[in-house]
């Protein structure tokens, strides 16, 4: 059976070996289900970096499985990082992208090392286009959205080798000020929770407007939000 690495088995080990974690007490939001739908949330302060968030979510008895990973620098000047896996009915969608939230340009060289990875994996088959959407604009050409079947080992290898390679660009990463940036991931979370995605849209119809903000924006993005 092809093997799949889950993306917190991935993205924890990447960054403990370089930063110190501190995970967040989410107590009742750590865990949420409504309508068979089962959402586990844990997210971290990455000293040095920013925030980091990993969701899993279930549903149908299993038949749909999902995990996101968010990197969202606030201390020094790299783009917001995405991840993500899903499984439906037998169906896998990996999802990479990186989103420019910078204050300064990214340097070309991470650019080039993430569009790199992207080139190793051309064999496998891109996703269809979907709808445009606001962030189209500020997503990095070397992202990418797979979907395929029987290929479960070549899309987590996929994955692993974008996680690096943008980990890495951290290390270069200069230090910036903290305030600037944490706006600027805040104006991008604002705005994804205003005008909606697949996934915010799920979980503000499953949990209402006040628990799906809190849940986004503060849990995901590490923004702070008013009780």
């Amino acid at each position: 059976m092809a093997k799949r690495t889950t993306l917190r088995d991935s993205v924890l080990p990447a960054l403990e070996h370089t930063y110190e974690l501190r995970q967040d007490d989410l107590g009742a939001d750590a865990r949420m289900s409504a309508k068979g739908m089962t959402f586990e949330t844990e997210s971290w302060d990455v000293s040095g970096v920013g925030h980091l968030c990993i969701m899993r979510m279930k549903a149908f008895f299993g038949l749909m499985r999902m995990e996101t990973a968010i990197i969202a620098p606030t201390c020094v000047d790299a783009p917001l990082f995405n991840l993500d896996w899903v499984k439906a009915f037998g169906t896998e969608t990996q999802i990479a992208e990186v989103y420019d939230t910078q204050l300064q340009p990214w340097p070309a060289e991470c650019l080039e090392a993430l569009e790199s990875v992207r080139a190793q994996y051309e064999d496998v088959p891109d996703a269809p286009a979907g709808d445009p959407r606001w962030y189209d604009d500020v997503l990095y050409p070397c992202s990418f959205h797979k979907k395929a079947k029987g290929m479960t080992e070549r899309m987590s290898q996929a994955s692993v080798d974008f996680l690096a390679g943008y980990v890495a660009s951290l290390a270069s990463a200069l230090a910036c000020d903290k305030a600037q940036k944490v706006a600027k991931v805040q104006a991008f979370a604002e705005r994804l929770f205003d005008e909606g995605g697949p996934a915010v849209d799920q979980v503000t119809k499953l949990f209402g407007n006040r628990t799906a903000k809190r849940l986004i924006l503060r849990h995901m993005y590490g923004v702070r939000v008013p009780e």
